[in-house]
């Protein structure tokens, strides 16, 4: 299991870290309790349900309790727990840039009377024995949000392409087209099995009908010209912090052309080792 807790200087871009680490697979849970973490590790370990990945979020806001956070760590590690601590921060400049433009109040604002500096001094002081004590840093002050979601993936996943999943799906324009799609392929272009009588009761999932369309030369360019297409784009979108990306193929009905489209690009994907879900809209209609 891994256990990562989340903690550095509030305005750092801890929110942000643990949108990413829910969205590649973590159990994750914002400002939990100090004396909590422990109980919470030992539940995941003794549950039936198993926790593979979790990620809690622990900083100043624990107040009274902040203390805590690096003895219920080392608790964590006396129970064999893998956990590691991701430390993140930023320059005070930045700090104070970013709550000036959020207008959120820090969480020590009332402790210091509002004085900003100070609170950000004081919590630099606090979290000190963590910073010393964390296995990943990252000063997020001139990361945008892409950078650092590029940055977690690289830590925390085997293959950066999992941090998106791509969804392949076919439709028929004849049902109205997808609003969801990021990219959509017309391939009403290309011979259609509908009108061959052997052919029309059958779907782009049986070979039959795959051999049929792809039998034709336009359709093996287009396949190959979409598929180089594809392999440049989604390390591109990858790259920019995307975490899903919608490619839609529509035929008249969503049941031949698209779908013969739809399976191919997905098993090309799936062999380029990405995340993929496969659907077909109006395969049934």
């Amino acid at each position: 299991m891994q256990f990562i807790v989340v903690t550095g200087l509030s305005g750092a871009g801890k929110s942000y870290a643990m949108n990413v680490l829910e969205d590649i697979g973590f159990y994750c849970i914002d400002n939990m309790p100090p004396k909590l973490i422990t109980k919470f590790g030992k539940i995941c370990v003794d549950s039936e349900e198993k926790y593979p990945k979790v990620a809690i979020a622990v900083d100043i806001r624990a107040g009274d309790m902040f203390s805590e956070i690096a003895k219920s760590c080392k608790e964590l590690s006396a129970m064999d727990i893998n956990v590691k601590i991701l430390y993140l921060e930023a320059s005070n400049e930045v700090i104070i840039k970013r709550y000036k433009e959020t207008r959120r109040k820090h969480p020590l604002d009332l402790q210091f009377n509002s004085c900003l500096s100070k609170a950000i001094a004081f919590e630099r002081e606090q979290l000190n024995e963590l910073r010393e004590m964390c296995d990943f840093y990252i000063d997020t002050s001139y990361l945008s949000n892409s950078q650092l979601k590029e940055q977690l993936t690289k830590i925390f996943l085997a293959h950066q392409s999992d941090s998106m999943i791509v969804k392949v799906m076919s439709f028929g324009f004849k049902y109205g087209a997808t609003s969801e799609a990021d990219l959509i392929f017309d391939v009403r272009c290309l011979p259609n099995p509908y009108y061959i009588p052997e052919l029309k009761e059958h779907t782009g999932l049986e070979e039959c009908v795959r051999n049929y369309v792809m039998s034709f030369e336009q359709s093996k360019q287009l396949l190959d010209k979409i598929t180089d297409l594809l392999d440049f784009l989604i390390p591109l979108y990858i790259h920019e912090g995307k975490s899903q990306l919608v490619i839609a193929f529509g035929c008249t009905g969503g049941k031949h052309r698209s779908a013969t489209f739809t399976e191919l690009i997905s098993k090309h994907l799936i062999d380029k080792d990405y995340k993929v879900i496969t659907t077909h809209r109006d395969i049934e209609k």
